[in-house]
């Protein structure tokens, strides 16, 4: 009797959640063989509108420092357009973690959803920036709520890790 049982693995026996987002994954996992098209264009979206607001600044920051009329003389314009960038950069270093640790505390779509209504709002409200620290507070909100990447990397991962692809798997 004990041989039996030390035959059998101990892995193989899954115990699911009801509440657990992870667990909905596993089981997802199990039950569908292939790579979903439409998953990876969803993840492809999200991550260039969240990455967008990035580098899409650079251009016409120049001629929006020059327009708030902050700079002294025109060299001085680069560094508070530096500053500028850099809010967004700074505003996700606070929090990157923080959308990391709720994402796995609640989910990776609740973050999702939150960070890409972030970057809509608060790409929109630089856009509308009247002044230089409206600007930079703008930004550095943008950076803090945009909790994007590293969600959509881990449900990247957790979608794709355990298949081996090959074009005869992809299913829509």
């Amino acid at each position: 009797m004990e041989e039996e049982h030390m035959r059998e693995p101990l892995l193989e026996k899954k115990q699911y959640y009801e509440d657990c987002p992870g667990c909905k994954v596993e089981q997802e996992n199990e039950l569908n063989e292939g790579v979903s098209i439409i998953k990876l264009l969803i993840i492809w979206m999200v991550v260039l509108s969240a990455t967008l607001p990035t580098s899409s600044l650079f251009p016409f920051l120049y001629f929006m420092v020059r327009d708030f009329n902050v700079a002294k003389e025109e060299a001085d314009i680069s560094y508070y357009a530096g500053y500028i960038g850099s809010s967004y950069m700074l505003g996700r270093c606070f929090t990157a973690v923080l959308w990391g640790m709720v994402s796995d505390r609640y989910g990776r779509k609740p973050v999702l959803i939150m960070g890409i209504i972030a970057v809509v709002i608060f790409n929109t409200l630089f856009g509308l920036s009247t002044g230089f620290w409206m600007a930079i507070a703008t930004r550095f909100l943008l950076g803090g709520l945009n909790g994007v990447l590293g969600p959509v990397k881990a449900y990247a991962t957790e979608l794709f890790s355990r298949r081996a692809p090959s074009y005869r798997t992809f299913y829509c």
